[in-house]
């Protein structure tokens, strides 16, 4: 069993010495954050299904993408979560579906990236060619593209999954809580783990960079529109900062390994509870706000539909207080 591994167990099974109302307040502190995110997320996707030009633009098209991944991911990593805090054991099948979607949708997120980044190289260093290059059909394309390749990797975790003698098993019923940990039952699993997530932030950022850097070379150029080009490298370095918090998301399990060598579990399980905020929720709700506030499209239709959604909210309130 693997650091990481033996670590998030450790985590998990120390939840026994929490007293209730320290559950309670844990759970509240991450479940209260998690909705308010899952709820600005669904109204940004609703936005982006509201007008034509929404459907009908690349960019936003990706965008949308990126943010069902992320905010499938957060519901999943949600779920897993208050399941681990009630201390509700689920069985090996139905804990390895929950992970595997969970995994599935936390990938989708870097590919997107890459692809949103060159979409906005083409655009910047190729403008002529931009609506020849980014059509509706490629864009489709990337899409299917980007699902396949993660749906792949993670095949190939659960084709792993085959070397673990589960016939060994008194029970499929699970003796620990369910976790990311359950697709690592085994050395060439955990290698694997590793060297994917490796492999794929590395070439990420460095699609990504590559992408930043032919936008400055082409901002310098004299037919170049610079508001263009200012927009457009600022939206790679959000890129970048998304890439890296997404990173901090993978990293958690060996954030977690080098705080518990030097605090209690109790402490430990705090600490956990901090970075499964910051590090895990908090980002899949960045795009909604870096996108909804930077582009004066979204921004109003969001601005509307979030601002109309409260005043319904309000009148119902006020319609089931009033006698």
């Amino acid at each position: 069993m693997s650091y990481a591994t033996q670590s998030q167990t450790n985590i998990t099974a120390g939840l026994q010495y929490l007293g209730l109302l320290e559950k309670v307040m844990l759970s509240t502190l991450t479940t209260l954050p998690c909705c308010v995110f899952l709820f600005i997320n669904g109204i940004m996707l609703f936005t982006l299904r509201s007008k034509l030009v929404f459907c009908e633009t690349s960019r936003y098209i990706l965008l949308f993408n990126l943010l069902c991944a992320d905010t499938m991911q957060m519901a999943l990593s949600q779920l897993l979560y208050l399941l681990s805090v009630c201390r509700i054991t689920l069985t090996y099948p139905l804990c390895g579906v929950l992970v595997v979607f969970a995994t599935l949708t936390n990938e989708i997120s870097p590919l997107t990236l890459v692809v949103m980044s060159l979409e906005r190289y083409v655009a910047v260093c190729y403008p002529l060619r931009h609506t020849t290059i980014i059509t509706m059909r490629n864009t489709a394309v990337a899409i299917i593209a980007v699902w396949a390749f993660s749906s792949l990797n993670t095949l190939t975790r659960v084709i792993l999954l085959l070397d673990f003698p589960f016939e060994d098993l008194e029970s499929l019923q699970m003796t620990h809580f369910c976790g990311p940990f359950v697709i690592l039952l085994g050395s060439m699993s955990d290698q694997y783990d590793k060297g994917y997530t490796y492999f794929l932030f590395v070439s990420a950022g460095v699609a990504i960079t590559c992408s930043y850097i032919g936008v400055m070379i082409a901002a310098s150029s004299a037919s170049t529109d610079k508001a263009s080009a200012q927009k457009a490298r600022n939206t790679l370095l959000l890129h970048l900062v998304q890439l890296g918090l997404g990173l901090s998301s993978f990293m958690h399990n060996l954030f977690l390994v080098a705080v518990s060598k030097t605090v209690t579990r109790i402490v430990l399980l705090r600490i956990q509870n901090v970075f499964y905020v910051f590090l895990i929720i908090l980002p899949k709700c960045l795009s909604s706000l870096i996108y909804g506030l930077r582009d004066r499209t979204i921004r109003y239709s969001l601005v509307h539909h979030l601002c109309c959604r409260l005043k319904v909210s309000v009148v119902t309130a006020k319609a089931e207080v009033s006698p």
